[in-house]
């Protein structure tokens, strides 16, 4: 959840203002986030785990770098839609500030897919920090982990297999609890389901 945060704090303000301002802004932040997400997730978060060191501190920075490009590009498409509103238009016709544009209008009006995308964000983290920490780049023991308990059971395979199976099943519990949760969000938060 940590690491989901920190994307969502650090990539909302980055795509509502490359979204808001497009002219010089939103090529070069673009640009950067398209290279960023020629790398798949999984890849990324290892090669940034192995850069910064294994430890919580660095499992949250690395997924949530890894998160990042993901929340922008979304932030950035639902403000560019937002801002082609005829409230929007009203507001600035009416001498309406950037500032207040933004967060009086256009932020509220992309909050609802955001949370939905954290939602889906967390499962992704789970089995990101469950990867690294059974590579060994996450956190490491005694502190638990799912992930570290997978790599504990691999040697007890044949006399003890209910190790590993209980921390896998808890991942896929996990995950697929926040994928429910992801679409029921969409559904309740989604005005064009409402009739």
């Amino acid at each position: 959840m940590l690491s989901t945060l920190l994307a969502m704090v650090v990539g909302i303000p980055i795509g509502l203002v490359a979204g808001f301002y497009r002219r010089w802004l939103d090529p070069i932040v673009m640009r950067l986030v398209d290279v960023t997400l020629a790398f798949p997730f999984l890849v990324f978060a290892v090669g940034l785990a192995a850069i910064i060191g294994p430890s919580l501190k660095g499992v949250v920075l690395a997924l949530g770098f890894s998160q990042l490009p993901a929340i922008i590009r979304i932030t950035r498409g639902e403000v560019l839609a937002v801002r082609e509103m005829d409230y929007v238009a009203a507001a600035i016709a009416d001498g309406a500030g950037d500032g207040h544009i933004i967060f009086r209008y256009v932020l509220p009006n992309c909050a609802s897919p955001l949370i939905v995308q954290a939602t889906v964000a967390i499962p992704a983290a789970i089995i990101g920090e469950s990867t690294l920490s059974f590579l060994g780049l996450g956190v490491q023991p005694p502190t638990p982990s799912w992930g570290v308990m997978l790599t504990t059971a691999q040697q007890y395979l044949s006399d003890a297999p209910w190790l590993a199976i209980w921390p896998g099943l808890m991942i896929a519990l996990a995950t697929l609890g926040f994928n429910l949760l992801g679409d029921g969000l969409r559904d309740v938060l989604d005005p064009r389901s409402h009739r």
